[in-house]
C-alpha cells in the first residue's frame, strides 16, 4: 500500500489552505486528486498541476485508476495527500481494499441536496451514508479546516 499521509475532502482541490496549511503540516510530495470528471481532461489537470507548489507532484486519478496506484508498493519517501470533492470517492476507495486511517472534511459548499452538517461542510444524504459507512469500517472521520484548529468528531453527529 502506498504511504498515504493525509485524505481531505474539499470541494476546490488544490487552493491556498491545502498549499500552505495542509501540505507543510504534512510534508507532503505528491497530491492524488481522485474526480473521475478531472482524471479525463487534460485542461483542468493542467490547472491543478499549476496550483501546486514546485516540490509536490500532483496525479489526477479516477477512483478506479486511484484504488490501483495506492495498493501498489510502500515508498516511504513518497508522502501522499488525497484529495477528492466527495466523502463517496473515499467509501468507494475502501471498498477496492484501500486503507485508510482517517478522513478529513473540509470546505463542502451547499449545493443541489446539500444540507449543512457541520461549520462549512454541507452533505447530501448519499454522503452522510458514506461517512457512516467509513465509520463502520473504522476510518476515522473529523472536521477541521486548517492544522491549527481544533478537530470536531463526525461520529457524534451522524
Amino acid at each position: 500500500m502506498r504511504n498515504i499521509v493525509f485524505t481531505r475532502v474539499d470541494d476546490r482541490l488544490i487552493h491556498g489552505e491545502v498549499v500552505t496549511a495542509w501540505v507543510p503540516a504534512y510534508r507532503i510530495n505528491h497530491i492524488l486528486v481522485i474526480d473521475d470528471a478531472i482524471a479525463s481532461d487534460q485542461f483542468q489537470k493542467r490547472i491543478l498541476k499549476s496550483l501546486s507548489p514546485t516540490n509536490v507532484r500532483v496525479t489526477p486519478l479516477s477512483v478506479a485508476q486511484a484504488g490501483k496506484y495506492l495498493q501498489e508498493t510502500f515508498n516511504e519517501k513518497e508522502r501522499i495527500l488525497l484529495l477528492s470533492k466527495s466523502p463517496i470517492v473515499y467509501q468507494q476507495l475502501v471498498e477496492q481494499q484501500v486503507q485508510l486511517k482517517e478522513v478529513n472534511l473540509g470546505g463542502m459548499g451547499i449545493r443541489g441536496e446539500r444540507k449543512t452538517f457541520v461549520k462549512n461542510v454541507a452533505c447530501d444524504e448519499q454522503e452522510i451514508a458514506a461517512i457512516k459507512d467509513l465509520i463502520a469500517h473504522e476510518v476515522h472521520v473529523f472536521y477541521q479546516l486548517v492544522p491549527e484548529q481544533r478537530v470536531i468528531e463526525v461520529q457524534d453527529l451522524v
